[in-house]
């Protein structure tokens, strides 16, 4: 692709409003660094409010142009709250990564119920929480982009993740039923990652869940690289909508 080509293509992104939600660490770090890096105003949401503020100060070195606030998209009022200080500051939202999950692995027997409804609440309940916080708004302003974190969870299920599969199996189904509800003016996305490097199997407390996965993440990508799949649906003229996007180490059997 000559430089030309690439200078048009990026003006897709630049000067964007995206909200991304966990984005504390992980690929939320890596993919607001990104995209403000190529022109986004990026409006960065998590409940560590420390690291966001570290992250934004980092991004403004860089001259990029990001907001942040604390938030747990578990509560409605707070994605609301996130959107409304973007949707205020820059007058329009372009794209919501719904990107916060989280990952306690444990075997259905040891009835880690509370694990359970953790995983329900911020992988679905947060999900959902993004699309109605933004949805009017892009309905109202005739475009937009939801992107949904989902995993190659969501596609096979493994022995301690089932609950965690079934969550992301939810994402997928929402982001499909999305695409076809609204389909024409707002795009919908679904980016499912392989073994990715970030904090999300820190949450594990089950000891042999917590065996397997040190096993099953010898081999990994670093965030940049589901961040880079995120500049790339963005990235795409307005009539194309990349509805899912799986990305795999390369040497993964799974």
């Amino acid at each position: 692709m000559t430089k030309n080509k690439e200078m048009v293509m990026l003006l897709n992104v630049k000067g964007k409003v995206v909200v991304i939600t966990g984005a504390s660490s992980g690929i939320g770090e890596a993919t607001s660094r990104l995209l403000a890096q190529h022109g986004a105003h990026v409006v960065i949401g998590a409940r560590r409010v420390e690291r966001l503020e570290e992250l934004a100060s980092s991004i403004r070195l860089q001259g990029g142009s990001v907001e942040y606030q604390p938030l747990d998209v578990t509560r409605l009022e707070q994605m609301q709250a996130i959107v409304e200080q973007a949707y205020t500051r820059y007058g329009r939202i372009d794209v919501i990564i719904n990107n916060a999950g989280v990952m306690p692995l444990s075997p259905i027997e040891a009835l880690k119920i509370d694990e359970w409804n953790h995983m329900i609440d911020v992988n679905i309940r947060g999900v959902l929480h993004g699309i109605a916080a933004g949805l009017p708004l892009m309905k109202q302003q005739g475009s937009g982009q939801f992107i949904n974190i989902a995993s190659i969870g969501a596609y096979a299920v493994s022995p301690t993740a089932a609950v965690y599969c079934a969550t992301k199996y939810a994402v997928r189904a929402i982001s499909e039923g999305l695409r076809q509800e609204v389909g024409g003016d707002i795009r919908v996305t679904l980016v499912s990652p392989g073994v990715t490097e970030s904090e999300l199997a820190d949450t594990i407390t089950d000891e042999g869940a917590k065996d397997l996965m040190r096993e099953y993440r010898s081999i990994s990508i670093p965030a940049s690289a589901i961040a880079q799949s995120i500049l790339y649906a963005i990235n795409q003229p307005a009539g194309v909508d990349v509805n899912e996007i799986v990305v795999r180490p390369t040497a993964s059997m799974a």
